[in-house]
């Protein structure tokens, strides 16, 4: 199974330092995130690192956060047709992208049949729609630290709104082809194994992280947390499973290039210990 890393888990480091810690780390490949970054957004560029460091680009996140509302144009119809074309430039057999925002009216209205569209016109691309969270109550009041202790206290998130349309869980509509992000999952106080169950033989990406159920989203080193990270990735290597994991893990606490290292590293050798066949 291939192990690849996103090019989010070195930031503040750019695109290209994900390449170079991949090729000196071993990983199989990188999750390309489109965002504000110019690099990120330029397939020339990108194309240029992989021929650098001999790291293919395994999957290309499109531009779907918040803080990349304008990358690519504010079109997101347009930007997840280009996210597509990218994939297919870079050789990528699969596109992340979250379910609309709810204020994204005529996006949300034809997402599902866009997506199919564009699988159906690529031939050789998928594009995996990602499980998402509420935005919770409890973000705005006591310490964030304490959020997951009250989420185990009650059994789940509590009062939370969600910002996307028709859900944050997109098995609610149904797609051909998922994502399952266990860093999601743990801030939605969801069963990671049940929303693998839901998304059938259409989990088609796993992004590997962790999280102990805050209020926000964590993406801990797997193992970190309390979500069940190893069994899980047992379970898909004992399975037909025939898709990528990529590490999605944050890295923002540390404050050296060889405190980061370390962290990539341990992240991947969790993934090569627990996904072996």
């Amino acid at each position: 199974m291939l192990v690849g890393l996103s090019t989010a888990s070195v930031y503040p480091e750019n695109t290209e330092a994900a390449f170079e810690y991949a090729a000196d780390l071993g990983y199989d490949g990188v999750e390309l995130m489109v965002w504000a970054e110019s690099v990120s957004q330029d397939v020339a560029a990108v194309t240029r690192l992989v021929r650098r460091y001999s790291v293919p680009v395994l999957a290309v996140h499109a531009p779907c956060l918040l803080i990349s509302q304008r990358v690519w144009g504010a079109d997101p119809v347009a930007k997840l047709e280009r996210s597509v074309h990218a994939a297919e430039d870079l050789g990528a057999r699969t596109v992340v992208v979250h379910p609309p925002f709810r204020w994204q009216r005529r996006y949300a209205d034809g997402f599902a049949d866009q997506v199919g569209e564009l699988e159906e016109a690529s031939g050789h691309v998928v594009v995996a729609v990602e499980n998402m969270f509420p935005m919770r109550a409890d973000r705005f009041w006591g310490a964030k630290e304490r959020s997951a202790e009250r989420l185990e206290r009650r059994g789940g998130p509590g009062p939370g709104v969600s910002a996307f349309a028709p859900s944050y869980d997109p098995t609610d509509v149904g797609h051909e082809h998922y994502t399952l992000d266990l860093s999601h999952t743990a801030t939605a106080g969801m069963d990671a194994f049940a929303l693998a169950e839901r998304m059938g033989g259409g989990l088609t990406h796993l992004h590997l992280a962790d999280g102990r159920g805050a209020s926000a989203d964590e993406h801990l080193i797997p193992g970190h947390g309390s979500q069940p990270c190893a069994a899980l990735c047992r379970s898909l290597a004992e399975s037909a499973f025939s898709g990528q994991a990529v590490l999605e893990v944050n890295t923002q606490t540390a404050r050296t290039r060889a405190e980061r290292r370390s962290m990539l590293a341990q992240s991947l050798a969790f993934a090569r210990e627990h996904l072996s066949r």
